[in-house]
């Protein structure tokens, strides 16, 4: 063999093992409502910031979707089985066989969920939706649980108010603009940008306590054969949440151009749940969990009981996170 196909060989063979080490590298991970809601902050924050790299893993991207089972599915479908889904999401996979475990605390705020009406409305509170309509985005979703459960901290009957699948939160709200409801469901970025064309009846974290919204699960196949992996992608998330809190105009900057959203816009929305405390760097509370299944309890998501110790595996978490409250 010639000196120059010997080095011909040898520069194939790096290029080759450089490809594949690069492949073995980088790893996508799904999120639910990626780029259209917050849940996604941390994770932005921690790929512009080089916070999952520190970490020990090379997070490229982002798996998006509109929430519920198609963030799971697209999680199974991912070299990397890692999501960020609902809780609901999370409890119907496990509820249906699948291999997932939750091995940490996403969102614990409804700070970015709404109920608005028109200017010229007489709905004034929740107590004036008796017999009125309200648009929500799905049955049995979570902004049909988060409603029942205003209403019932409200002391109003939820059976005396109709509520109307609209199929997301534009339409619902050109539903309300044709009077077609008397009030819509609304979150955040979408209320900001709208803010003078609709007044608010009820922002639910002023009327409901804090609560698990969001966590991150894996398959139990996953998290037994890589748990460095999954600890280091726990730990990039947290040190994105952490970056949040150390500079949320930062953070807003990141978040707008992530989102494809206006500066202004996306520094205000990451502000506004900078108080309410929106992100977890991941610990548990059992407390904040149990409040989000009693909501999912009134729109029939969840019946029997939720034994968590075979549901949550906290041994993924940094050390100072471990212990469940």
């Amino acid at each position: 063999m010639s000196l120059t196909h010997t080095f011909r060989s040898l520069v194939a063979g790096a290029l080759l093992l450089g490809g594949a080490l690069g492949a073995a590298q980088a790893d996508e991970i799904s999120v639910t409502q990626w780029g259209t809601s917050l849940y996604g902050a941390p994770y932005a924050v921690a790929m512009e910031e080089g916070l999952f790299e520190k970490a020990g893993v090379d997070i490229t991207s982002i798996i998006g979707s509109g929430g519920g089972g198609t963030t799971v599915r697209n999680m199974l479908a991912s070299d990397t089985p890692y999501g960020e889904v609902a809780i609901a999401a999370a409890l119907a996979a496990q509820r249906q066989g699948l291999d997932v475990v939750i091995v940490n605390t996403g969102t614990r705020t409804v700070a970015e969920a709404s109920l608005v009406t028109m200017p010229d409305s007489p709905v004034k509170s929740l107590k004036d939706l008796d017999g009125k309509k309200v648009a929500v985005t799905s049955p049995k979703g979570v902004s049909e649980m988060l409603l029942l459960m205003a209403l019932k901290a409200e002391g109003v009957d939820a059976a005396k108010v109709e509520r109307i699948a609209s199929g997301g939160y534009v339409n619902g709200l050109t539903m309300l603009e044709k009077g077609a409801v008397d009030a819509a469901v609304l979150i955040e970025p979408l209320s900001i940008s709208r803010a003078d064309r609709y007044r608010t009846v009820a922002s639910y974290a002023k009327i409901l306590p804090p609560m698990t919204t969001s966590v991150g699960i894996t398959t139990r196949d996953f998290a037994k054969k890589n748990p460095d992996k999954l600890k280091a992608i726990i730990a990039g998330r947290a040190a994105g949440v952490e970056a949040i809190y150390a500079d949320p105009k930062k953070a807003g900057e990141i978040v707008a151009k992530a989102f494809k959203l206006e500066p202004a816009l996306a520094e205000k929305a990451v502000d506004n749940m900078i108080a309410p405390h929106m992100w977890s760097t991941g610990a548990f509370d059992t407390a904040e969990l149990d409040r989000t299944v009693e909501g999912l309890r009134l729109i029939g998501q969840v019946t029997g009981p939720v034994d968590w110790s075979k549901l949550l595996d906290p041994s993924f978490l940094p050390a100072s996170l471990k212990a469940a409250k």
